[in-house]
């Protein structure tokens, strides 16, 4: 075991102190899951009220949301990675697999970013009809779920660099791996309910 991996000794008095923290950020989850499930339940009741303007079928790319699904996926993989790096101490390719996880999230709110910025700039924003409203509400929250946890990265970037592998800094990975491959499965969904139907 390397002296980084050391440093992630934990008494049994911490370890369930962190066990607590997780069932805790498990609750949080739950209650997000809840607020998308709303969100998706107001978008399957308003897809089809169009009020005469454009549809998803026009809208859609199919090759920007496969290129998002993808992004995203791979993050979650990179992170993974990162995950084991941090089980076997290895400091540096913590932080190599976390960078390359941040590049690729930010890669996703880019694509998004402009798919938004086209939507409206073809008069089709939020504002146009109940179906854009409930669109951009569900993929404009995950959206920001996503920056959220790209923040959440450099702040543990930091973390690494300056406390290096300690049990506190490995706590904090492991509840952001949690709720960035949560936000991987809410994506999935987004792609298989709103995408995939709207464009056939």
């Amino acid at each position: 075991m390397t002296a980084a991996a050391d440093t992630m000794t934990v008494t049994p008095q911490d370890a369930e102190k962190y066990e607590e923290k997780e069932f805790g950020f498990w609750l949080y989850l739950m209650s997000d899951a809840i607020i998308f499930a709303c969100l998706f339940a107001t978008y399957l009741v308003m897809v089809g009220n169009a009020a005469g303007g454009p549809t998803g079928k026009e809208l859609f790319s199919l090759e920007r949301a496969a290129a998002e699904t993808a992004l995203l996926l791979f993050s979650s993989t990179t992170f993974g990675v990162a995950a084991v790096a941090l089980s076997q101490g290895d400091r540096s390719k913590v932080l190599l697999w976390l960078a390359i996880t941040f590049a690729l999230g930010a890669g996703f709110i880019f694509l998004e970013f402009g798919e938004f910025a086209g939507m409206i700039a073809e008069g089709a924003g939020p504002d146009r009809s109940g179906f854009l409203s409930a669109f951009f509400t569900l993929v404009g929250t995950h959206g920001l779920h996503v920056s959220v946890g790209l923040l959440w990265i450099l702040v543990m970037i930091g973390q690494v660099v300056f406390k290096g592998l300690t049990a506190p800094v490995a706590s904090r990975l492991m509840r952001l791996g949690l709720f960035w491959h949560f936000l991987d499965i809410i994506w999935v969904v987004i792609f298989s309910v709103v995408y995939l139907p709207g464009l056939l």
